[in-house]
């Protein structure tokens, strides 16, 4: 098995804001793992919350370059089991690995990723598309410029309940909101009164992750269901989420790949948990991946690639919130 790895810096449509950060370009790995003919792909973009750089993945990888090569035919979950020592400090590294393999041997196996699961795509839910934060006006313009069903509304602003009121008089989407980390318990609970009226249907990571009693008192107080997001990292935090919130948003970068992620969702279902998947702003190689999940899931947040100025791969397409497979196995993507 022969690894590959390229460098890319994304850039993006419009200057994205959460929270805590803005930006213009998302650096991007893309990992090609080639076997037999065949061709499989992974992507992980950096994120400094979380401290990880495309040239920090690169060199992890780099290191284990021959216990990667050396793999043979092993399943996705045993080839995982056996990289994961040697990165487990470096998740966004693993999830590119683990994503390409899983790709390599959907594709060697002659069936698209799903199919290999034995996973039904009748009922798949729509996906959001995320409105970053902005100036009124422009938080507008930017719904105008693309009619969709579902609004993912980044919010952690001294004005959230007058932008999603002043957001409401222009579209009748389902709207979502995610403050990532940017309020208090009061401030949450408060906010999901008025935001319910508003038409929202949950609330993603109100406040710091690592603020569980005031988890706690959110889930018993809130009107609105809340969403796990940076108090989800890897699979022993599903665990965690039970009576702290409602549900949990998987992010494959950050756990580890398709293969824990799995797992992940597995778990919060017999907790009673909703569940979720999200991206990174990633480009269609790593959104195609995160396609074949939605049977298990309800709801995704997989806009990454429409974020961007311009794509580096084909695959999946989106189509008002409805994802439509590629014709190809594995993942289905090819770069361009």
């Amino acid at each position: 098995m022969e690894l590959i790895l390229r460098e890319y810096n994304l850039k993006l449509k419009h200057t994205f804001t959460i929270s805590r950060e803005s930006i213009d370009f998302q650096p991007s790995l893309i990992v090609e793992l080639k076997s037999d003919g065949f061709s499989g792909f992974g992507e992980a973009t950096s994120n400094p919350y979380y401290k990880t750089t495309v040239p920090m993945m690169m060199q992890d990888l780099e290191k284990i370059r021959s216990v990667i090569e050396a793999a043979t035919n092993e399943t996705p979950s045993a080839f995982w089991a056996k990289i994961h020592p040697y990165l487990k400090d470096d998740m966004f590294a693993l999830c590119a690995l683990d994503m390409a393999y899983n790709d390599l041997y959907a594709r060697k196996k002659g069936k698209k990723l799903y199919e290999l699961w034995n996973y039904t795509i009748a009922k798949n839910p729509l996906t959001d598309y995320t409105i970053g934060i902005a100036s009124i006006e422009k938080m507008v313009a930017k719904m105008k410029e693309l009619p969709w069903p579902i609004y993912k509304i980044k919010l952690g602003t001294k004005e959230d309940i007058a932008i999603v009121t002043e957001l409401r008089k222009h579209t009748n989407a389902i709207f979502r909101i995610d403050a990532n980390c940017g309020w208090g318990v009061e401030e949450t609970i408060n906010n999901a009164i008025e935001l319910k009226k508003l038409g929202v249907e949950f609330l993603e990571q109100p406040m710091k992750a690592d603020n569980w009693e005031g988890h706690k008192e959110v889930f018993k107080h809130s009107v609105l269901p809340i969403i796990a997001d940076e108090s989800c990292i890897i699979e022993e935090d599903v665990a965690k989420c039970h009576n702290h919130f409602h549900g949990v948003n998987v992010k494959l970068v950050k756990c580890g790949g398709l293969t824990p992620g799995r797992r992940m969702i597995e778990e919060a279902k017999k907790l009673g948990l909703k569940t979720m998947v999200g991206c990174m702003t990633e480009s269609t190689v790593g959104i195609s991946a995160i396609a074949h999940l939605l049977p298990q899931l309800d709801y995704v947040d997989m806009d990454g690639a429409l974020l961007l100025a311009e794509d580096i791969a084909n695959g999946v397409t989106i189509d008002f919130g409805k994802i439509k497979y590629s014709d190809l196995n594995g993942t289905g993507v090819t770069l361009i």
